[in-house]
C-alpha cells in the first residue's frame, strides 16, 4: 500500500514540474525587438555600429543568456540630427521595440526623451555624456558612459594641481568661445581664436566635435596659440578619435598638436578585453581603431540582454497598449495612433538599473544617482606621432600613476601629497609647467588709480606738477610689479580735488564701471569692497582703533594702600586677629608664654599674630596643633608679603595711565562727539556696523586736525576721542606725545591692492607681495618712509623707573605720628611717676632745695634704668616668697632634728 502511495505522489511531482516547464517556455518570446538611434557615419558611430552587431552575435550564441530567445537589434540613423532623431524614435513606438540603444548625441537626446517618458520605452545611451540629462527629467533615460560631470572635475583637479591660473580655489571659466553648429569656415574659427588670444588666460579647454576639433588646432598652430605659455586640454572626443582613426591618419592628425593633453575614459585591462581588440583588428584589417565608446555599446547591448532575461524569468510578458490620450487627434494623417506603450517598461527599466556584471569595461554597476560606479579617467598626453599616458583620474582617489582598479580596495586619499602624475612635455616642447596666465600684450596701458590725499601723505602723495605718485604704498606697487615676470604697462591716475581725501568706496566702484583698471593705495579691504572687486594679498596690517587723550595716574601719598583692595585689607587684617586667637587656645594650657592676666595676654595674641608678618614672632609653640596652624600660616604670610611686594613695585615703577575712555563700547555708550578720517571707511563701520548715529561723528582731514580736535575736547567742540586705522593713528602717535590707543583693535583687515573681479594680475601681485615680504624689502620700504623719532625715550623709561618722595611721605607721616603717640605717652608715664616723687621733692625743696634739685630729679627718672618690668617684679617677688616659705621648712625640719637629738641625749643619760 505504501508503495502504491509513493508511486502516485512521483507521478504528481514529474506532472507539475512537466506543466511548469511547458508553461515557462511557451511565455519566453521567440525574438525581442531593441532600436538604436545614432550618426553611423560619426567617428563614434562607426566603431559603435561594428560593436553593436558583434555584441548581438555574442548575445545570441551564449545559451546562457535568453536562453532560446533571439535578440534583434533595429539600428537607424539619426544623422545628428535632432529632428530625424525625433522622428525614429517615433517610427519606434509603432513597433514592438522594449528598448532603444541611444541616441549618440546629448542634443538628440533632449529632443527625443521625452518621447521615452510618455511611451515607458527605457532608452540607454553609450555616448550622451551632457549631465544636464537629469534622470529626474527624464527617468526613462539610463547613461552607460560617463557623465561630462566627471570629465570637468578632472580638468579642474589637472589645473589645479599644476597651479594654474584656474586652480579649483578660484576656478572659473573666465571666456566661452562658442563655435556655431553646422559647417564652420577656417576663417570663423580664426576670428575665435584670435579673441581667445587677446585673453589673459593661456589655459584652454577644447570640447568640440572632432572635425571642428581638428580644424581649431590647426588654426591655433598657424596663429602660434600651440607655443610655450599655452595649456591645451582637450576631452575624450580627441582621444576617441585618434584611437579610432588608422595608425597612418593619426601620425599626422597629431602633428598639430603637440603637447596637448587628453582625457580618456579608463576601461580597466582583462583578458576578455585584449581578445576582443585582437577580434577588433582581424575584423576591421587596421582601418579603423579600437576606442572606448566601441566598449561601451558592446557592453550596452549585453546590459539589455541581461535586462530582458530577469524581465522574462520575473513573468514579464512583451505588450503594448494603445495611448488613450492619443485617441483625441485621431482624424489626422500623422498615424499618432499607431504608437503604442510598452506595459513592462517599468519592470525591465528596474532591471536594466539593478544589473552587475563584468564587462568588457569592467564592473557595469549603477550607483543610486544611476551613473557608472567607479568614473574614471586616463590622462594622456600627446608627444610626437605617439598618446603617451601621464596618469589617471578617478572619483574615488583623483590624480594618480597607478591604475585606479588597484586603489579602490585601499582607504581614499585624496591629500595633495598624495595627487601624483608623471613628467608633461607641454606645447613648444617645454617641459616647464606654464603659468597658464600671461598679460596680454596689446599696447594698453592699465588705467590705475591713485587717491589724492591731503593728510598722511607719507603713503601715498602726487608728485606736484606732474600725474606721478609716489609713498609708501606706490613703492610696494612698484616692487610687487618689477618681480613679475612679464612687463604691465601702467599708468597712474589722481583721483580726488586735491582739498581733501577721497572717497575710497567710490574709487573702488569706479573699477566695476571700467573707468580704471585698478586701484593703488591705502585701500582697506574690506566687506562691502570685496563683493565687487578682488584685492591681493594685504601687503600692511590694519584695523581701527580709538585713539584718547590721557593722562599720568598720580601714584600719590597713600599709594602703598593700593596693591590690596579694601575687602583684602579687611579680610587680611581680621584673619592675623584670628590666627592670634586660635594658637593661643591651642598654646594656653600648655605654654607659659601664652598664660597670665588677661590684659597681658590679649596684648600677647594681637603681637604674635601682628608679629608674624615679618616672621618676628618670639613666642614658642610647643603643641603639634598649634605649630600645624603656625606653618600654614606662615606659608600664608609668605605669599601675602611676596604679592604684596610685586604689585606695590609695579605701582611704584611702572608708568600708570588714565583715561575715561576704555574702548568703542565706552564711545557707543556715550555721546561725546566722536571724529574720523574723511574717506574713511570708518564713518560707514561706526553708523552701519556699531550704530552711532551720525550727529556724533566728525570728520577730520590731516594729522594736525586730530590733535586740535582731541586737545578741545567735547566740551569746548573737539572730540572725545578719534577712531582710525592703525598705520594712521601709529603714524600720528609719533609725533604727539599726549595720546594713547585705547583698547583693542575692533576690526581686523589689512591694506590691499583692488583689481577687477576674477583678474589674474590680482593673484599674480600677491604672490610677489609674498615674496617682498619674504626677502625683507616690504619692512625695508616701511621703514623708508614710516619710520619717524618716537615720543618715548631712555630718558623718559628712566624717569619713569625713579621714585620720588611723593610716593612715601604717607608712610613717613604714619611712621612719624607713630613715633609722637609713643613719645608722648612715654613722657606722660614719666610725669606721672614724677608727681608720684613730687612731695619729697617739696619738703627737700623747703629744708634748702632749689628748683636744680627738681629738675635733676626729673632727669633722674628719665635716666633712671628700670630694672625689672611689672611682670618681671611679681615674678621675683613669687620666686622670693616661694624662698622664704622654703626657709621657714628647712628651719622647721632643722628644730625638729634639733629637738629630737635633745631628746635622744637625755633619755641616754637617764639609762646611765
Amino acid at each position: 500500500m505504501g508503495l502504491f502511495w509513493i508511486l502516485v505522489l512521483w507521478l504528481l511531482v514529474l506532472g507539475v514540474l512537466s506543466n511548469g516547464l511547458s508553461a515557462n517556455g511557451s511565455s519566453r518570446p521567440k525574438v525581442v525587438n531593441v532600436g538604436a538611434i545614432f550618426t553611423l557615419d560619426s567617428t563614434i558611430g562607426r566603431v559603435a555600429k561594428i560593436a553593436i552587431e558583434e555584441a548581438v552575435k555574442d548575445v545570441n550564441s551564449n545559451s546562457s543568456v535568453l536562453k532560446g530567445t533571439k535578440l534583434n537589434v533595429d539600428i537607424r540613423n539619426s544623422n545628428c540630427s535632432g529632428f530625424l532623431g525625433l522622428v525614429e524614435a517615433l517610427r519606434y513606438m509603432e513597433t514592438d521595440v522594449v528598448a532603444v540603444i541611444g541616441p549618440q548625441s546629448s542634443v538628440v537626446a533632449h529632443t527625443i526623451l521625452h518621447v521615452a517618458n510618455e511611451l515607458k520605452t527605457p532608452f540607454v545611451s553609450f555616448a550622451a555624456t551632457d549631465p544636464t540629462l537629469s534622470s529626474l527629467q527624464f527617468p526613462y533615460f539610463i547613461r552607460t558612459t560617463q557623465s561630462d560631470l566627471h570629465q570637468m572635475t578632472a580638468v579642474s583637479e589637472i589645473i589645479d594641481h599644476y597651479g594654474d591660473a584656474l586652480a579649483a580655489k578660484r576656478c572659473r571659466v573666465s571666456y566661452k568661445a562658442g563655435i556655431p553648429p553646422g559647417d564652420v569656415s577656417r576663417s570663423d574659427i580664426m576670428d575665435i581664436l584670435v579673441k581667445v588670444a587677446l585673453m589673459e588666460s593661456r589655459v584652454i579647454v577644447l570640447h568640440a566635435y572632432p572635425a571642428v576639433g581638428f580644424t581649431v588646432f590647426s588654426v591655433a598652430h598657424y596663429l602660434g596659440m600651440m607655443d610655450d605659455g599655452y595649456v591645451w586640454i582637450a576631452t575624450d572626443w580627441l582621444s576617441s578619435a585618434l584611437d579610432s582613426a588608422s595608425p597612418f591618419r593619426s601620425d599626422t592628425l597629431t602633428d598639430t598638436m603637440q603637447g596637448v593633453l587628453v582625457l580618456r575614459q579608463h576601461t580597466p585591462d582583462s583578458d576578455r578585453k585584449r581578445a576582443f581588440s585582437d577580434r577588433w583588428n582581424n575584423l576591421t584589417r587596421g582601418s579603423l581603431g579600437l576606442s572606448t565608446y566601441a566598449l561601451y555599446a558592446y557592453d550596452t547591448v549585453w546590459l539589455l540582454a541581461h535586462a530582458i532575461d530577469s524581465f522574462i524569468n520575473q513573468g514579464g510578458v512583451i505588450s503594448f497598449s494603445n495611448d488613450s490620450r492619443l485617441h483625441s487627434v485621431q482624424g489626422s494623417n500623422l498615424n499618432l495612433d499607431a504608437m503604442v506603450i510598452f506595459d513592462g517598461g517599468p519592470l525591465l527599466l528596474n532591471n536594466i538599473l539593478q544589473s552587475d556584471f563584468v564587462g568588457l569595461t569592467g564592473p557595469v554597476k549603477f550607483s543610486p544617482d544611476r551613473s557608472l560606479v567607479f568614473p574614471a579617467y586616463e590622462i594622456i598626453n600627446i608627444i610626437g606621432t605617439g598618446l603617451h599616458r601621464v596618469g589617471y583620474w578617478s572619483n574615488y582617489s583623483g590624480l594618480s600613476i597607478v591604475a585606479p582598479e588597484r586603489l579602490y580596495s585601499r582607504p581614499a586619499n585624496r591629500s595633495s601629497t598624495n595627487q601624483q602624475l608623471n613628467s608633461v612635455v607641454w606645447p613648444g616642447e617645454s617641459v616647464r609647467t606654464p603659468r597658464g596666465w600671461v598679460f596680454p600684450n596689446n599696447g594698453k596701458l592699465l588705467r590705475i588709480g591713485v587717491p589724492r590725499r591731503v593728510g598722511y601723505r607719507e603713503f601715498v602723495s602726487q608728485v606736484p606738477g606732474t600725474n606721478t605718485s609716489k609713498g609708501f604704498c606706490i613703492d610696494v606697487f612698484m616692487a610687487a610689479v618689477n618681480l613679475l615676470p612679464y612687463a604691465v604697462p601702467y599708468q597712474f591716475i589722481p583721483y580726488g580735488n586735491g582739498r581733501e581725501n577721497p572717497n575710497y568706496n567710490e574709487l573702488v566702484r569706479l573699477i566695476t564701471t571700467g573707468f580704471f583698471d585698478g586701484v593703488v593705495g591705502d585701500i582697506a579691504i574690506v566687506t562691502n569692497r570685496t563683493r565687487i572687486v578682488d584685492f591681493t594679498q594685504p601687503y600692511a596690517a590694519s584695523g581701527l582703533v580709538v585713539v584718547a587723550p590721557f593722562r599720568k595716574l598720580n601714584t600719590g601719598a597713600w599709594a602703598f594702600l593700593r596693591p590690596f583692595s579694601r575687602q583684602m585689607w579687611g579680610v587680611t587684617a581680621a584673619f592675623f586677629v584670628f590666627i592670634g586667637i586660635v594658637v593661643w587656645t591651642l598654646e594656653h594650657r600648655t605654654n607659659d608664654e601664652f598664660r597670665g592676666p588677661p590684659k597681658q595676654q590679649l596684648i600677647t595674641i594681637l603681637w604674635f599674630s601682628l608679629s608674624t608678618l615679618f616672621f618676628a614672632h618670639r613666642e614658642t609653640t610647643v603643641s603639634t596643633l598649634g605649630r600645624l596652624v603656625l606653618i600654614i600660616w606662615l606659608f600664608v604670610v609668605l605669599i601675602i608679603n611676596s604679592s604684596y611686594t610685586a604689585s606695590l613695585t609695579s605701582i611704584l615703577t611702572v608708568q600708570q595711565l588714565y583715561s575715561p575712555i576704555k574702548g568703542i563700547e565706552t564711545l557707543k555708550d556715550g555721546n561725546d562727539p566722536i571724529g574720523y578720517q574723511i574717506g574713511s571707511f570708518a564713518e560707514h563701520y561706526l553708523s552701519e556696523g556699531i550704530g552711532i548715529p551720525k550727529s556724533r561723528l566728525k570728520a577730520l582731514g590731516s594729522p594736525e586736525e586730530y590733535a586740535t580736535a582731541l586737545q578741545l575736547g567735547p566740551k569746548k567742540g573737539g572730540v572725545a576721542a578719534v577712531v582710525d586705522e592703525r598705520p594712521y593713528i601709529e603714524l600720528f602717535l609719533a609725533s604727539q606725545c599726549k595720546f594713547r590707543i585705547i583698547g583693542q583693535e575692533f576690526t581686523k583687515s589689512g591694506w590691499g591692492f583692488a583689481f577687477p573681479r576674477d583678474s589674474p594680475l590680482a593673484i599674480d601681485l600677491s604672490t610677489a607681495i609674498l615674496t617682498l615680504s619674504e626677502n625683507g624689502d616690504l619692512q625695508r620700504i616701511h621703514d623708508k618712509w614710516l619710520t619717524t623719532s618716537a615720543c618715548s625715550s631712555d630718558n623718559t623709561e628712566l624717569e619713569s623707573d625713579r621714585l620720588h618722595l611723593k610716593s612715601f611721605w604717607g608712610l613717613y607721616l604714619l611712621c612719624g605720628i607713630a613715633c609722637f603717640v609713643a613719645l608722648i605717652i612715654y613722657f606722660l608715664q614719666i610725669v606721672h611717676r614724677f608727681r608720684q616723687t613730687a612731695p619729697d621733692a617739696y619738703v627737700s625743696e623747703r629744708t634748702g632745695g632749689s628748683r636744680s634739685k627738681r629738675l635733676q630729679t626729673l632727669l633722674s627718672l628719665i635716666d633712671e634704668k628700670e630694672d625689672q618690668s611689672r611682670g618681671e617684679r611679681k615674678r621675683r617677688k613669687l620666686e622670693k616668697s616661694l624662698t622664704e616659705n622654703g626657709r621657714e621648712v628647712d628651719l622647721e625640719r632643722a628644730a625638729k632634728r634639733k629637738h629630737f637629738q635633745v631628746s635622744s641625749e637625755d633619755s641616754f643619760s637617764m639609762r646611765s
